[in-house]
């Protein structure tokens, strides 16, 4: 279907023919003249489904047609869970809004960033504000921003914003916005939570592809290669080589691989940087910019990125660690693949990860046959008499208060143990009273007086010998 029919405005088709937008993708056919309409939406959108203009265009179209020009307070808000897909929201209404007439101010508000500037530009007035929740209770705080004018809610990755601690936040907020109002949910996934908030929200909603999973789609090709763990780097290398990658986006589990791996790229001469949560945002997004600009060659992140980043003609992405969430190998490998290029997703399988990289497979329902690559062909693993030990599984860890209970029963186990090994006492001694020293008679003394306290009482054999001499 094309974006001619979705009812937008000259101005806003324009824009998307300069960004080659030619086809609206499934969830923007459907969705977008629900929103226009100003019913309530629940829509499942997985990643690289083009979500963002799904509730960007109504958004823009219907601030169009109002006269903006006495507005002070903001008429859209539109929650996220990350300050990435913050930023890119906003980016959004700037370039499908550039040829409008009448343009919304739009402001985007995140933490990791110095709040004057945000307080500035919010206190200026605003028609759109893209948020953070955190951020967003700051700036109400401090009275810089009112959501007592609000027309349009929308929360974009409603499963995310829960999963990352948010909930007591978006009660918060919810509070805070009037009753009537249009409201919109996009998640991937639909947990329990997810549905409560859902369910709290939504006002008779229309229900979009509610049904889909999240399963990666069909231009990316999967691949999965099996590789001992201390080889991962060397094979990136090789593969970087081989497959003559122009940029590729690597994901890894933990902040110092992402920074390790970057400068051992560097050093053998392939451009690297890194992308992860201790980096400042001006660090962040210049990472990313350079990365987008092709000024380096390969992206080392953690899983803040796995959602949210919209990055143009990527071609591959490199799995060096499984995502410990199922559901977050698919928002993995859909940062390829997008606005209908093909892409390849590789992933790196150690023995320690064959059964968790099973479970991903279910879950998303492919099956990805196990490469080997000639001279990183992981060594035989060494069978052993010894019972194996059940290790965690990924996404499996036993939680904080799951330790302290096992902390407690250990330790309860071992007074048990203790109490069961000390020696009981008998019966017929008096557990509490104290044991008194024998006393002899006055009398008796003067008898023992030839006799040391070190001397024991003679044997019957002195006494027999004894009389013996007698005789």
């Amino acid at each position: 279907m094309s974006f001619d029919s979705l009812g937008l405005s000259e101005n806003i088709l324009r824009s998307l023919e300069e960004l080659s937008y030619g086809q609206a993708t499934p969830i923007q056919a459907k969705a977008i003249p629900i929103v226009l309409s100003g019913k309530d939406v629940l829509a499942a959108a997985q990643t690289g489904s083009g979500k963002t203009a799904t509730f960007v265009l109504p958004i823009l179209q219907r601030l169009s047609d109002a006269d903006l020009s006495e507005n002070f307070d903001p008429l859209a808000l539109v929650l996220v869970p990350t300050r990435e897909l913050a930023a890119q929201v906003g980016a959004s209404v700037e370039r499908y809004g550039q040829y409008l007439k009448n343009k919304p101010r739009t402001v985007e508000v995140f933490g990791g960033v110095a709040i004057p500037p945000q307080v500035e530009s919010a206190s200026k007035g605003v028609d759109i504000v893209v948020a953070t929740p955190g951020r967003l209770i700051d700036l109400i705080e401090r009275e810089a921003i009112s959501l007592s004018n609000i027309k349009t809610l929308v929360l974009d990755e409603a499963d995310r914003l829960l999963a990352l601690g948010f909930e007591e936040e978006i009660n918060k907020i919810l509070k805070l916005l009037p009753a009537e109002r249009q409201n919109a949910l996009f998640s991937a996934t639909f947990p329990k939570k997810v549905m409560e908030l859902a369910d709290a929200l939504l006002v008779e909603p229309e229900k979009i592809e509610l049904e889909a999973e999240v399963v990666p789609v069909d231009r990316i090709a999967q691949r999965a290669i099996a590789v001992d763990r201390d080889s991962r780097t060397a094979l990136l290398k090789h593969l970087l080589e081989k497959e003559k990658w122009d940029r590729v986006l690597v994901f890894v589990a933990s902040k110092r691989r992402a920074h390790n791996v970057a400068v051992k790229l560097s050093k053998s001469g392939i451009q690297a940087t890194e992308l992860h949560g201790d980096l400042s945002q001006e660090k962040r997004s210049k990472a990313l910019e350079r990365f987008k600009a092709n000024k380096v060659r390969v992206l080392m992140a953690t899983d803040v990125a796995a959602r949210g980043i919209d990055i143009a003609q990527l071609p591959s992405v490199v799995n060096y660690d499984l995502p410990r969430s199922t559901t977050d190998y698919a928002h993995r490998i859909g940062r390829t693949g997008r606005a209908g290029e093909s892409g390849v997703a590789v992933s790196f399988i150690t023995s320690e990860d064959e059964e968790h990289f099973k479970l991903i497979e279910k879950r998303n329902k492919v099956t990805v046959a196990r490469e080997l690559i000639e001279g990183f062909e992981p060594a035989p693993i060494e069978q052993s008499d010894k019972p194996v030990s059940k290790l965690p599984v990924k996404g499996k860890r036993p939680s904080k208060k799951d330790k302290l209970r096992a902390a407690k029963a250990a330790k309860e186990k071992a007074l048990g143990f203790q109490e069961k090994m000390r020696p009981k006492k008998k019966e017929s001694e008096p557990a509490s009273l104290p044991v008194e020293e024998p006393t002899i008679a006055p009398e008796k003394v003067e008898e023992r007086n030839d006799v040391s306290e070190t001397d024991s009482p003679p044997s019957p054999w002195a006494n027999a010998l004894k009389k013996v001499k007698e005789d």
